[in-house]
């Protein structure tokens, strides 16, 4: 599916919008008038599951939507139960990361803060495939075929950075994180050169943070994805959406006042950081100099 139709965002815009046209009324009020239950009109405004395109007009016809707005809600309802290419992967991506990746589809931008690994966008397969190897000897029992084809849908990630529309990728990446093993020598002066080739394409905004540099505040990873109008469904803008990954799960924060603090976050480490040219020569200098 092209980047611009990710059922995972189409779910979030048609939610967004059941639940302001719903606006004073409870869901059990509504849920009684049409005949559902309260879950049921929980479910449609979560975003998290699609309801078939026949119940929902049942729904925007109680709330009396009239056209164009009715048209439109209908068509992101039969987007919204479409298939993303990342369901295919669901074996070996955990249900966080495919909504996460579901969101990353049709992101406007994505600004990250990255303090451990090099990001999933920028990665090389073969520091994929040593990263998931290192995983495997402390979790052994994650099956070589589930590793493959999470490293498959790692590079077909990857797209969004070169298919129309191309996503905006801003990065500040800790200075450390070039200097922390992942395999050999030879994978990791290519991971580098990598990142100096790549920080070189039009939408992506590639700052270093030295370790000499201090910062105020000190937190771990994260992503703020942002999205535009509603293409061609006319929908609203959502609000940012930032993720958080640990060991075992991947937070989601929304909200405009948290999504807002780590934006301010976010800013103060990029404008700590060594501007994309200068960063660009550091990327190259320690791919020489430490693994060489």
């Amino acid at each position: 599916m092209a980047p611009s139709g990710s059922p995972t965002v189409r779910r979030r815009r048609l939610a967004a919008e059941l639940r302001r046209l719903r606006g004073n009324r409870t869901g059990g009020a509504v849920a009684r008038t049409v005949g559902w239950s309260a879950t049921k009109i929980s479910r449609a405004e979560s975003g998290r599951e699609s309801l078939p395109p026949a119940e929902i007009e049942r729904l925007i016809d109680y709330y009396g939507v009239a056209e164009p707005l009715r048209g439109r809600l209908l068509e992101l309802a039969e987007d919204a139960t479409g298939r993303g290419w990342w369901e295919d992967y669901a074996d070996a991506l955990s249900p966080e990361h495919l909504e996460f990746v579901g969101l990353e589809a049709e992101a406007e931008s994505s600004l990250q803060w990255q303090a451990d690994l090099v990001p999933g966008l920028l990665q090389t397969e073969d520091y994929v495939r040593n990263l998931q190897a290192a995983f495997r000897v402390v979790v052994p029992t994650t099956p070589p075929g589930v590793v493959e084809r999470f490293v498959q849908a790692r590079m077909r990630r990857q797209r969004r950075l070169t298919d129309e529309p191309v996503l905006g990728l801003s990065v500040v990446l800790d200075e450390s994180v070039m200097l922390r093993r992942v395999g050999d020598e030879h994978v990791m002066r290519a991971q580098l050169l990598h990142l100096a080739q790549v920080s070189e394409l039009h939408n992506v905004d590639l700052r270093v943070l030295p370790l000499d540099r201090e910062v105020a505040l000190h937190t771990g990873s994260f992503v703020i994805m942002s999205f535009g109008p509603g293409l061609a469904s006319g929908a609203e803008s959502l609000g940012d959406v930032v993720s958080a990954e640990s060991l075992n799960d991947q937070l989601h924060v929304e909200g405009e006042i948290d999504t807002y603090r780590y934006r301010l976050f976010f800013q103060a480490l990029s404008d700590a950081a060594l501007p994309p040219g200068k960063s660009r020569d550091l990327i190259v200098t320690i791919s020489k100099r430490v693994w060489a």
